[in-house]
């Protein structure tokens, strides 16, 4: 299946009320687990992951499948681990080529004992799950923050708690000062020991009442469409100005791509009409919105160098190969000429006539392209369009509702 993506004739306007924040959901829901709280969470995200962990908190069963979900994968391993009972966990296709041996390796040193059903390394698992010891261990810093998000979690409920360090450069910092930040919110306190080490002494989580905040990764497909647009209005609902979300970033670089903000009953957008001649940006600590600004830039012809994009390659599909792929269906050469790094300089190809974005199981493929439409009299075709129920289930809808075209 595809969608043909067509953008709206003249000025157009979105008031867009934006998903909740899936990175908060889907902490706050293992939070509010382990302090046994009698309070729902509140405004919870609507998206693939987060029903998927839902169903696995609220289900009687001991076989889960989360489908393509690697959050739920991470936080349930480490929460599951701690869980007295016997469980396995499951996911997709690409979900078991997905490595998770460096957490499973943590978790069995802290006292867990977890198995490969099948690839070692790479789910389905096995857990035994009972009471973590705990202790002092080490993680490379470079690994997915998931990982380490998903052992701080569980850290204050074991014996000995837990003093992490991480070796090397951190990256995807602000997921975990995310991590802490809501553990905080559910009366946990951690410390930062210098710049790399973090310790959770044994402590209880209590149970408040929580509401989730909209999504910044969502806003930034917006973002994107204000700067290509040649005449817009839009305004998004429920983002914080002090938020907590590593992406609320992208309205800074957006900044150097001609789009402002104003926080007035919602973010309203504007265009400045100041862009930048190149961007340069290490997305170390927001790697999801590579996607977003590598298009965006190719489109308004903005050369880039991005790096810190280590984790692009194992994420729902390897986006850096995405990105070259399907930009140079557009027209556009992009380069990775080393680990982490993807680069324009403003190399030329023939496009084609009528291409079709494919989407590679991935929801950000989607989300990044179909502002593709706003450039091309002819639209863009996007193929496989519902995955951007992951992470934003209501996208084709709000596009609709702005005044575009969306067919099947």
């Amino acid at each position: 299946m595809e969608y043909i993506i067509k953008s709206p004739e003249g000025m157009w306007q979105a008031d867009v009320m934006l998903p909740a924040s899936k990175s908060i959901s889907n902490r706050a829901l293992i939070l509010n687990a382990l302090s046994y709280s009698p309070f729902p969470i509140q405004n919870l995200s609507d998206c693939d992951d987060t029903h998927v962990l839902v169903r696995a908190l609220e289900s009687n069963e001991r076989d889960f499948d989360i489908q393509a979900a690697g959050t739920a994968m991470r936080f349930l391993t480490a929460f599951l681990a701690k869980i007295m009972g016997e469980w396995t966990i499951t996911g997709t296709e690409r979900m078991k080529n997905r490595p998770i041996r460096v957490l499973v390796d943590a978790l069995n040193s802290l006292g867990a004992r977890i198995e490969y059903i099948e690839k070692e390394g790479f789910p389905p698992l096995r857990i035994f799950g009972s009471a973590l010891q705990g202790g002092e261990i080490s993680l490379a810093g470079d690994v997915s923050s998931q990982y380490i998000s998903a052992l701080l979690m569980i850290a204050p409920t074991m014996e000995k708690g837990l003093v992490l360090h991480l070796t090397g450069h951190v990256i995807s910092k602000p997921y975990i000062q995310l991590t802490l930040q809501l553990m905080k919110q559910f009366g946990v306190e951690a410390e930062w020991l210098g710049e790399s080490t973090i310790r959770v002494a044994p402590q209880s989580y209590q149970p408040v009442p929580f509401t989730v905040e909209a999504d910044w990764s969502a806003a930034s497909y917006w973002f994107e469409m204000m700067a290509l647009a040649p005449q817009a209005h839009i305004c998004l609902q429920g983002l914080f100005k002090h938020s907590f979300q590593g992406d609320a970033m992208g309205a800074r670089l957006f900044a150097q791509l001609g789009v402002g903000c104003d926080f007035v009953e919602g973010v309203t957008l504007r265009r400045t009409g100041q862009i930048t001649r190149k961007l340069v940006h290490n997305f170390v600590n927001e790697p999801d919105l590579a996607q977003t600004f590598a298009v965006t830039c190719a489109l308004l012809n903005v050369p880039f160098y991005f790096n810190g994009l280590q984790t692009l390659r194992i994420k729902e599909t390897d986006r850096i190969a995405a990105l070259k792929t399907e930009l140079k269906k557009l027209g556009y050469v992009l380069k990775d000429p080393s680990e982490g790094v993807l680069m324009w300089d403003g190399e030329r190809c023939e496009s084609e006539t009528n291409p079709i974005i494919n989407t590679y199981e991935d929801h950000r493929m989607a989300l990044a392209f179909a502002p593709v439409a706003l450039v091309r009299k002819e639209g863009i075709r996007i193929a496989n369009p519902h995955v951007v129920s992951k992470s934003y289930p209501h996208f084709w809808e709000h596009l609709l509702a702005a005044g575009f075209s969306v067919e099947s």
